[in-house]
């Protein structure tokens, strides 16, 4: 059975009262131009309220002074009325007001700002569109190693293994029930289209976990970095480089019907099937209603999680791993 269990959310909320306003006009978002030629860089957190690790990354970066040696930086924290009702007995809840963010990045979505957070997306839109490298800064629903989805242009790849980190590098395509921002414009062109843009999801662990919020400030770090935004170090966020990267290639997926959908096991995310046609779940509760089952010999899972079960929500993804 796969019940969620309760969680202990070990890491404290962040105070960014300092820093709500922003410097921009718009709540939440600061921008900040080198005069150098250079790119346009955008760190995004809280795209979920329940994913306080990026929080605590741009904290930390405005809090130290930090401004771009070349180009521009912008920091945004996204999902700030999600944010506000964040509760650590109840974190789920905080994930979104009305609806998911990161599945409202569509010209149709944004065009039609019917609920909270398409409202607040819209608003986002012009610096988004803006960005020429961007890092989505995310936490996970279950305890698991960090991921980094790339999407499915080489390019991104390219910048993962530059990065060195983490051990496990995400390579797909989405999901149904809308676009994240990471594939929003031309961050979803392929690569002969794109120019010079890049875009990464990072997965930092368990939302309550303190050590999310340490890989997303070695993140940062990494990526400033390879942007050519910093040259200097922050001291104390550069942690050791993974041992080795591998890439996990997404082909495939289970979509909840309901929120009855049930594992078999309470998996966490990593799991190895050797066989196909393994059972892993069930649509309508432990053991019933149609199975789902493993596409492929060696299938990993990626995310598995039913903390958001319901109509049209993946619950895991399938993939198939290589060396990065």
């Amino acid at each position: 059975m796969s019940t969620p269990t309760p969680l202990e959310f070990a890491l404290p909320r962040p105070d960014i009262a300092a820093w709500r306003a922003g410097n921009t006009g718009v709540e939440g978002v600061w921008h900040f131009d080198s005069g150098q030629p250079g790119r346009q860089v955008l760190i995004s957190a809280l795209i979920h309220g329940n994913e306080l690790c990026g929080a605590w990354a741009l904290k930390g970066l405005l809090e130290a002074g930090l401004r771009p040696a070349r180009g521009a930086l912008t920091l945004m924290f996204c999902n700030l009325a999600a944010f506000d009702r964040f509760d650590p007995a109840r974190h789920d809840a905080a994930r979104f007001v009305e609806e998911d963010m990161n599945r409202q990045w569509s010209d149709e979505r944004l065009r039609n700002p019917t609920t909270l957070e398409r409202r607040r997306a819209a608003a986002l839109r012009p610096f988004v569109e803006r960005a020429d490298w961007l890092l989505d800064l995310h936490s996970m629903h279950e305890p698991c190693a960090p991921l980094l989805l790339t999407g499915m242009q080489p390019r991104n790849l390219q910048l993962a293994r530059a990065l060195r980190t983490p051990e496990h590098v995400v390579v797909d395509a989405g999901h149904k029930d809308g676009v994240r921002m990471r594939d929003f414009g031309r961050f979803g062109l392929p690569d002969e289209a794109a120019g010079d843009t890049r875009s990464l999801l990072l997965e930092c662990g368990f939302h309550g976990d303190p050590a999310s919020r340490a890989v997303a400030q070695d993140m940062c770090l990494r990526f400033l970095q390879q942007a050519g935004a910093l040259d200097a170090a922050l001291p104390g966020w550069r942690l050791p480089d993974a041992p080795r990267q591998w890439a996990l290639a997404v082909e495939g997926a289970a979509v909840a019907r309901s929120e009855r959908f049930a594992f078999t096991e309470p998996f966490t995310g990593l799991e190895v099937f050797p066989q196909a046609g393994t059972v892993i779940g069930h649509h309508d509760g432990p053991g019933q209603g149609e199975a789902v089952t493993t596409p492929y010999d060696d299938c990993v899972l990626v995310m598995p999680s039913v903390r958001q079960a319901r109509n049209g929500v993946t619950v895991v993804r399938f993939a198939r791993r290589s060396a990065l």
